[in-house]
């Protein structure tokens, strides 16, 4: 048997749609299970709907998700993908072949003005085997019926999909075509030009399609149907990939939650669902909070840094220090981009404050400055700076002083942070430093601007 040969194929028209990706996921899933082959293909033939930028934009979302193809010219790096474009030659032998075998002929298109090239389509109905959907057939109308010839050269010159689709992947020997519902309607084309061509056709596999969740066809125009929205909204990519990964398809258990090599493991086409897949917020939103939760603290660092440098937190920072400080905030903002509003104070001295919070902990309670005031005092005493040490000393303070530990913690963090919540508050200190912390509860009274 010959080794698998998948290939993700997308036209470079826009942004890379959630659909698109979710392909290209089962293909790379498919080909790592199995030990076959992935390839990229831009499918960039029709240059007058070609966007430059977006081949940039496939290839970064692909590389986001962790999908890194197997092979390609050396164009935008090692394995850049295949581009259509630069294989015409190679269409027009294909097209001189049908033409020569009369399985194609030329034809004055009157409508359009020029001479094209349509191929003879057979007057029968096509059945298609596939993995998903079975054998499926579909009755000729009556338009078919009477000609069901169709274009592959335009007269322009320029073929057609259906024709480098096949040609493309008759060259590159693709074994297995994974892609979604909607295309299966084209596939008896396919089919009847690669037996016009003396190839086998490889075996297909119509993925389901993505709902919205009222039950809508997800199309290019409808919120959340860019992958680069999750990229700029600072959603792991470890989270979007296993996302999409239970989109149409079921590990056979109650785990959700997989690593990349526990989907390579369980991935097979057999068990992709025949019913179409409804994008679930919420549930993308709750899996996110896991993985924000559960990434290696060098991974949180990694895609967290680019947020808080975009932010302009990072200049002049010691990367030890802003390692300290995602450590002790990981697992509790739910996006990247929510990073910087829970560590700006950790970066800068004119960090911006909560005035809800500073008047509840302040706000006629004239107390709440004595003792943040007795509370330095105490921190400067403190010789062992470290979290424990710390909480020790805030706890002995108020015992002595006959109050609640939380009458010194909430003015505390409200002073050093400007907000009600956020991370231990002893372990917050610790990575401050005591200098800044000192300070900072002297100032608190005129930072916070509050009589």
């Amino acid at each position: 048997m010959s080794s698998v040969r998948v290939r993700f194929a997308p036209s470079p028209t826009g942004f890379l749609h959630i659909g698109g990706a979710r392909t290209a996921l089962f293909n790379f899933l498919y080909a790592r299970h199995t030990g076959g082959t992935f390839v990229l293909r831009i499918e960039d033939t029709d240059q007058d709907r070609h966007v430059e930028e977006a081949v940039q934009v496939i290839t970064d979302g692909l590389r986001w998700l962790g999908l890194d193809w197997d092979e390609g010219p050396d164009r935008g790096g090692p394995h850049g993908p295949y581009f259509q474009s630069q294989r015409k030659d190679i269409h027009r032998r294909y097209v001189q072949r049908l033409l020569d075998s009369k399985a194609a002929y030329e034809f004055e298109d009157k409508e359009r003005g020029g001479t094209v090239i349509k191929f003879r389509m057979t007057r029968e109905p096509v059945t298609v085997p596939d993995l998903i959907c079975g054998n499926v057939t579909r009755p000729l109308n009556d338009t078919e019926m009477r000609d069901p010839d169709f274009v592959i050269v335009r007269s322009d010159g320029a073929p057609v999909f259906h024709l480098v689709n096949v040609v493309d992947d008759i060259e590159m020997r693709i074994t297995h075509i994974i892609r979604g519902e909607d295309h299966l309607s084209n596939t008896p084309k396919h089919i009847a030009l690669y037996r016009a061509l003396g190839a086998e056709p490889p075996k297909f596999a119509h993925i389901p399609l993505i709902l919205n969740a009222d039950g809508s066809k997800m199309s290019k125009s409808d919120k959340g149907a860019a992958l680069h929205e999750y990229i700029n909204a600072g959603y792991a990519p470890e989270a979007v990939r296993n996302f999409l990964c239970l989109l149409g398809w079921s590990p056979k258990s109650d785990v959700e939650i997989l690593s990349l090599d526990q989907m390579v493991e369980r991935f097979d086409l057999p068990q992709v669902q025949r019913h179409n897949a409804r994008f679930d917020q919420d549930k993308l939103h709750w899996m996110q909070g896991q993985y924000m939760m559960k990434l290696p603290p060098e991974r949180f660092v990694e895609l967290g840094r680019p947020f808080l440098a975009k932010a302009g937190l990072l200049e002049g920072q010691p990367e030890d220090y802003v390692r300290r400080v995602l450590a002790i905030v990981q697992g509790k903002p739910k996006l990247f981009s929510e990073l910087p509003e829970w560590t700006v104070f950790f970066f800068r001295e004119d960090f911006p404050t909560d005035a809800e919070a500073v008047a509840k902990t302040f706000g006629g309670q004239p107390q709440a400055w004595d003792l943040l005031e007795k509370l330095r005092g105490c921190f400067a005493r403190v010789s062992d700076w470290t979290h424990t040490a710390l909480d020790a000393a805030l706890r002995d303070l108020a015992k002595s002083l006959g109050v609640k530990p939380a009458a010194l913690i909430h003015p505390c963090r409200v002073a050093v942070s400007g907000k009600a919540i956020g991370p231990s508050l002893f372990h917050m200190l610790e990575v401050l430093g005591k200098n800044r912390v000192l300070q900072r509860l002297a100032a608190a009274r005129e930072h916070l601007q509050f009589d």
